[in-house]
């Protein structure tokens, strides 16, 4: 399975992809490409030291937003991916990229959607919402992606606890490590195999 990966930032989802693959956790699986809308993002260094092409899809670059969703789904398409995998790609997709491959999108979140989730919720934000409500328990989910912001079909979720004197901070590194970095894997090794359907529906 050919897996394009969208990045906005460090690439610490994308790093433990790139860790699955090479440890034989996601089977039959070639990561192709790693686009990002951040030039410099650091998650194209990991993409370089593992020897998967990085490409850039910089907003600043083009005249308006139509032209930057063109050349966007142009540098998804260029792939030929079966799986888009978006690892913290704060960029709401075209519509018609969104079209073109129906419940071939994946996106992980840092909560467990419908809680925390929506426009104006990612990253540290999630966590502080969290906090701030009191939740005793948070999570990631995997889902497939439509045209709402976290609203797609739900494939899996991790819960992790939250423990008294958590900050933002120390929230997020958790949900990463006892979720986010467990849980994507899983699900693109389980639509790589055929135990995850995927695909038009």
């Amino acid at each position: 399975m050919r897996v394009a990966v969208c990045v906005s930032g460090g690439g610490t989802n994308l790093q433990a992809i790139i860790d699955a693959v090479q440890n034989g956790t996601i089977r039959n699986t070639e990561l192709v490409r790693v686009i990002s809308n951040k030039p410099g993002a650091y998650a194209l260094e990991r993409a370089a030291k593992a020897g998967i092409e990085g490409v850039t899809v910089d907003r600043k670059a083009y005249a308006d937003k139509a032209a930057f969703e063109d050349a966007l789904l142009a540098a998804v398409d260029e792939a030929k991916p079966d799986l888009v995998v978006l690892a913290g790609f704060l960029v709401v997709l075209p519509a018609k990229m969104v079209e073109r491959y129906r419940r071939r999108i994946v996106n992980i979140h840092p909560s467990l959607i419908p809680s925390f989730c929506g426009d104006g919720f990612y990253g540290l934000k999630v966590h502080e919402a969290a906090l701030a409500r009191g939740v005793k328990v948070t999570g990631a989910t995997v889902h497939f992606v439509d045209e709402g912001t976290d609203t797609g079909p739900i494939i899996a979720q991790k819960a992790v606890e939250i423990k008294e004197g958590d900050t933002p901070e120390i929230l997020q590194k958790r949900v990463m490590e006892e979720a986010e970095w467990i849980l994507l894997p899983q699900v693109i090794d389980g639509i790589a195999n055929g135990k995850i359907s995927y695909g038009e529906k």
